[in-house]
């Protein structure tokens, strides 16, 4: 037996699980961390792609606006370096009472005083206004910048709109709408109307009734997704004066900074995910074990989903996955659990098609799955009623979890594990392009 170590939440947990069922343990390639994290920021800021250095953009007597990702990007880490970049702005002129943190909710909830200082540290709270741009809050305004090639109306948050500059932040990995996070997203769904935010999301539609989600959208596509190329359309609108995107690396620690134009830099920093993230394996397995990578990507079960997208890419069809999360904000969004009230996927696309929000065309992806896969979640005691409702199965323990699939599949089946399923994404070799691709499965104990 083995002996396999997973975050669970804010702590982790142990399974052991014999050696010769498990064919991968799907972890990201190698890549260093960053050592030095001022110096790396500020030799990035001073070498970025597609535009000049930042000092060289920046003047004294200008507003700088610096969009933020909220608390369920936590994993950026911002503490570690916004203090850096205000000090950079301060030596380029801009005093601290030129800056203000937007913070780009799209849809989510607001977060608390005492999540900001999570979030960027407090210091940075300190020392710079903190503003929001929530589409669900009445108290944000946006403004109508045109219409996109697809009809999707372009309202930005006028904070953004009326300052001087404006640098958009966030965290670079896999996104399984969009192909992508970070880049343009911090515009759309960041900073945009709620209007804006649903009509572009329906494009992940199929555009035949009844088709279900669009099989165009998945992660690391963006070649032929309609959802991605309208977003660019919308940061065009805004058209940033500089980006900082955060890569990190397979074990979450900072790897690199992104840095420059909006879509330039961004383009760039995608071959780095998938030279860390897109992991070959040869084989799909009966059964999957994720972790999501705990907290806050295992925060609610909304945020959980990354993981139980990225799982399906390693289970064959009619197989097992069993979902490492704790769920410890459940409820949040209140929307999304109520979604999984309808009796079939049909009924449920109708509804969403006669009024789509993010949370039901989710909700809608986990109930396709639901068809095809057995889902598993070890989560607390106290969401059962909610993952009940979903449709899915749950259990307290990892070994209560494995005893059940044993019912379903047997005595003897394979397993792939996914220690951080949320960012690392499975892909069978035959699917893998000639061309390096980059990632490696690793068959040697966690």
């Amino acid at each position: 037996m083995t002996e396999y170590e997973l975050r669970y939440g804010k702590g982790a947990v142990t399974v052991s699980l014999p050696e010769e069922r498990v064919l991968h343990v799907v972890m990201g390639a190698p890549y260093p961390a960053i050592i030095n994290t001022e110096k790396a920021l500020v030799d990035a800021l001073e070498h970025p792609v597609g535009t000049p250095p930042l000092h060289m953009i920046v003047h004294p007597g200008e507003t700088v606006c610096i969009v933020v990702s909220d608390i369920t990007r936590a994993w950026i880490h911002y503490e570690r370096f916004l203090p850096t970049l205000l000090d950079y702005l301060n030596d380029a002129g801009i005093p601290d009472t030129d800056i203000f943190l937007l913070v780009a909710y799209g849809a989510h909830r607001k977060q608390s005083e005492a999540e900001h200082r999570m979030c960027y540290g407090e210091d940075v709270c300190r020392r710079v206004r903190i503003k929001h741009s929530c589409a669900v809050s009445e108290d944000c305004h946006y403004r109508h910048q045109g219409v996109t090639s697809r009809g999707v109306p372009i309202e930005i948050n006028e904070l953004a709109l009326d300052a001087d500059r404006v640098i958009l932040t966030g965290g670079l990995v896999y996104h399984m709408m969009a192909g992508y996070g970070a880049g343009r997203k911090a515009v759309l769904p960041g900073i945009s109307s709620y209007e804006a935010i649903q009509k572009n999301h329906v494009l992940c539609l199929s555009d035949t009734v009844g088709g279900g989600c669009n099989p165009d959208n998945y992660s690391s596509n963006i070649n032929t997704n309609r959802m991605h190329a309208d977003q660019l359309e919308h940061a065009q609108a805004l058209n940033a004066d500089f980006l900082i995107n955060v890569i990190n690396n397979a074990d979450n620690q900072l790897a690199r900074f992104v840095t420059g134009h909006w879509q330039q830099a961004w383009e760039d920093g995608i071959h780095t995910v998938d030279e860390i993230f897109k992991v070959p394996i040869t084989a799909k397995a009966d059964c999957v074990i994720a972790s999501a990578g705990g907290y806050p990507k295992d925060i609610n079960l909304y945020q959980g989903i990354k993981t139980q997208d990225n799982a399906t890419k390693a289970v064959r069809p009619g197989g097992v996955i069993i979902l490492l999360m704790e769920l410890e904000d459940s409820q949040e969004p209140p929307e999304f659990i109520n979604w999984f009230r309808y009796d079939n996927p049909k009924e449920h696309e109708m509804a969403l098609r006669r009024g789509f929000t993010v949370p039901g065309f989710i909700s809608l992806h986990v109930v396709e799955d639901l068809q095809t896969y057995t889902h598993i979640f070890v989560t607390l005691e106290k969401n059962r009623s909610i993952i009940e409702q979903t449709g899915a199965k749950m259990a307290t323990t990892v070994e209560e979890a494995l005893a059940m699939a044993e019912d379903i599949l047997g005595d003897a089946f394979t397993i792939n594990i996914l220690p951080t399923g949320s960012t690392t994404m499975p892909v069978v070799m035959s699917d893998v392009p000639s061309k390096k691709s980059g990632g490696s499965s690793c068959l040697c104990e966690e």
